[in-house]
């Protein structure tokens, strides 16, 4: 039987590894533990974490790495590491009974199962020692091992009542839901906002993407005037804290304060990747360069610090570094001073917020305390020569902490995280029109397509030293589908329309379930205690609500009635969240939204096609679907057949109808603006 410290390191992940040469026992998830349980009469102690996590690290030096916990855990458990990054589908049921027994979540997940895989206690992380009313590790264990042995019934049943609570699944609603749902998730979401600092709820503080995509969708509806507001609140705040990398670019996970001040350090490409586009859009609605900047920042974070040389994306990079949180990126008052000199110091520590005392265990997170022009009053200086300052200072810092020992990076490429990075780096190159996000964005997914496709044409989960094991869940397949519809509309390459087709039309097939529900598991997939539906969204737009939007894309670029059914059909499968959570559906909250403001159809033929088709891009128009053609391109039905030798056409359609072929961009124009959404101004 192998356990992971038998196993090649070219087979693991970085977490895997991390966990490798610990005194436990650690097994692999797969038949063999289970066996292994049931032989034995053992409980499944069921650990499951990711490569980046601070409390992770922490669990693993007091608990793991002790000696005398891991005999008790060799001894009486069968236990068992699962990297959450490679097996969502684990992770997803397992936590489901974490929230269910304790009301709240995170990882480390600690989770006691039968040999049969049924949860019966649950929770995430545990002390060594009693501390702040929760119990030690070891006090668990040894209470778990008494029940195993001496109340038996009382844990099947205990398992048999949380399997069937992770179990239930909401019935779909009857009809499609109206604009009163999305009118009613608006108002919820407007008592939830935290007016003063931005973002929804309290400590700990996330950015929430697919929350602010359904604001930007909204932001131009006169029935939702604190849409925006809200958006650009939470953007600014959020790029003004120390959630951001003021010197290196990028976002931290989220914000252990409501404020945005001190972050949780790692860095995960589907936050950056979100957030990178949602600053473009905030650009977009907005017209304020600050937010521009803030998303070419995060582009240049991702494609210097997390770009593998074949065109993928890594997965994160750690909160940690010589085993203290956050010590790559703080500095305290004197380093600050003696970097960056005392001409620029005063001014540079003024913005940055830089005290002796500090705001992070005696050093200091940097983050934007007071502005430029603030500060040239402040100091009687031209805003040019502040600026002047603050930049130097950045380059400084910068300089002194690449000395410094980096953070570890997760060097796992996976699937739904690239489609976020694919979909960002398409949106900004053709709303910037910047060819090199362009360029990155097709060597993503050439890189994916040849690398981590299988042959029956699904893609895989991960790839990492060019071995992709695991089969792609919905989530990967739904979000990767995604990235290549919008390197289209960018590119008019048809190449990546026809991919994209090709990976929808496999989530039927492989995900479909009765009612619309769609699972988050392939169907060939080993199975566990439940299927599970992937709907809500956790902390990036769940798979369900990416496929949705999917077959809304590809419904309007083919007029396939059947996509436009499947899209209603898993919007009614998920009514009942968005009734009762609609924070936990933000991203099916803005696929139903762009529906019902009624999308059309922009195809463009001809010699000028991309150029006309960038300056439409070049504005929010979330009721637009582009499809540029420069040449023939019988391969998408909505441009098939339009295209004449040396004229470039613009075809302006909706509900199935085209309005007559225009010959200039003015009259394209025209008619775009002619209905649809009404941009704020």
């Amino acid at each position: 039987m192998a356990l992971l410290r038998d196993l090649p390191l070219e087979g693991l992940s970085p977490y895997l590894i991390q966990h490798r040469d610990n005194p436990v026992d650690w097994h692999p998830w797969g038949e063999e533990a289970f066996e292994a349980a049931k032989t034995a009469d053992r409980p499944i102690l069921l650990s499951v974490g990711y490569s980046t996590c601070h409390w992770c690290h922490v669990m693993e030096r007091e608990s793991f790495h002790d000696h005398a916990t891991a005999d008790f855990m060799n001894r009486h458990f069968v236990s068992v590491k699962v990297d959450r990054e490679e097996r969502p589908d684990v992770d997803s049921i397992y936590m489901d009974a974490v929230h269910t027994m304790t009301g709240r979540g995170g990882w480390p997940m600690t989770v006691f199962l039968t040999p049969g895989g049924r949860p019966f206690f649950a929770g995430t992380y545990f002390p060594d020692v009693d501390r702040h009313g929760m119990p030690s590790f070891r006090r668990v264990l040894e209470a778990i091992e008494h029940a195993w042995r001496s109340r038996r019934e009382d844990v099947r049943e205990q398992a048999d009542q949380l399997t069937g609570a992770i179990g239930l699944a909401l019935p779909p609603a009857e009809g499609l839901p109206g604009r009163a749902r999305v009118s009613a998730a608006y108002e919820t979401l407007s008592r939830q906002f935290d007016l003063q600092h931005g973002g929804f709820g309290g400590a700990p503080k996330f950015p929430q993407a697919p929350i602010l995509e359904f604001l930007a969708r909204i932001s131009g509806l006169a029935t939702a005037t604190k849409a925006k507001p809200m958006l650009t609140t939470t953007l600014t705040r959020m790029a003004r804290g120390g959630i951001r990398d003021h010197l290196g670019g990028g976002f931290a996970r989220y914000s252990v304060d409501r404020v945005w001040l001190v972050p949780h350090f790692e860095k995960m490409l589907y936050d950056n990747a979100d957030l990178a586009r949602l600053y473009v859009r905030a650009w977009q609605i907005t017209g304020a360069p600050f937010y521009r900047e803030v998303a070419v920042d995060t582009l240049g974070y991702m494609l210097r610090d997390l770009a593998h040389p074949g065109g993928g994306f890594f997965a994160a990079e750690d909160a940690d570094s010589e085993g203290v949180e956050g010590k790559f990126y703080v500095f305290d008052h004197e380093e600050f001073h003696e970097v960056v000199g005392p001409d620029d110091g005063p001014v540079a520590a003024a913005y940055f917020g830089v005290s002796r005392g500090g705001n992070f265990e005696g050093a200091n997170i940097l983050y934007e305390a007071v502005t430029a022009s603030e500060l040239a009053t402040r100091f009687g200086a031209r805003v040019e020569e502040i600026e002047g300052a603050i930049g130097r200072a950045k380059e400084s810092l910068l300089a002194r902490r690449s000395t410094r020992v980096r953070p570890g990076l997760d060097h796992k490429i996976i699937t739904v995280w690239n489609g976020f990075a694919l979909r960002a780096l398409a949106v900004a190159g053709a709303a910037l029109g910047t060819e090199a996000y362009l360029e990155a964005a097709r060597a993503n997914a050439r890189f994916v397509l040849g690398e981590m496709r299988r042959p029956d044409g699904r893609l895989a989960r991960v790839w990492s030293n060019g071995l992709a094991p695991i089969p792609g869940f919905l989530e990967d397949h739904a979000a990767y589908a995604l990235g290549l519809l919008e390197l289209y509309q960018a590119t008019g390459e048809v190449e990546w329309f026809v991919a994209a087709r090709e990976l929808v039309d496999l989530l039927e097939e492989h995900f479909g379930g009765p009612t619309g529900v769609v699972f988050a598991s392939a169907a060939d997939a080993s199975q566990l205690v439940v299927r599970p539906s992937d709907q809500q969204d956790n902390p990036s737009a769940s798979g369900a609500s990416l496929a949705a939007e999917c077959y809304l894309l590809l419904g309007h670029l083919t007029g396939d009635h059947t996509y436009h059914e499947r899209f209603e059909q898993i919007v009614r499968a998920g009514d009942r969240l968005l009734e009762a959570a609609p924070s936990a559906a933000g991203h099916l909250l803005a696929a139903l939204a762009a529906s019902q403001m009624g999308i059309r159809e922009v195809a463009v033929t001809g010699p000028r096609a991309l150029e006309w088709a960038g300056r439409l891009a070049g504005t929010y128009r979330p009721d637009l679907v582009l499809a540029p053609s420069p040449g023939p391109a019988d391969e998408v039905p909505v441009v098939a057949g339009r295209y004449r030798e040396g004229e470039t056409l613009g075809y302006v359609c909706e509900l199935g109808a085209c309005r007559m072929p225009v010959a200039s961009y003015d009259e394209l124009e025209d008619q775009v603006a002619s209905k649809g959404y009404d941009r704020p101004s």
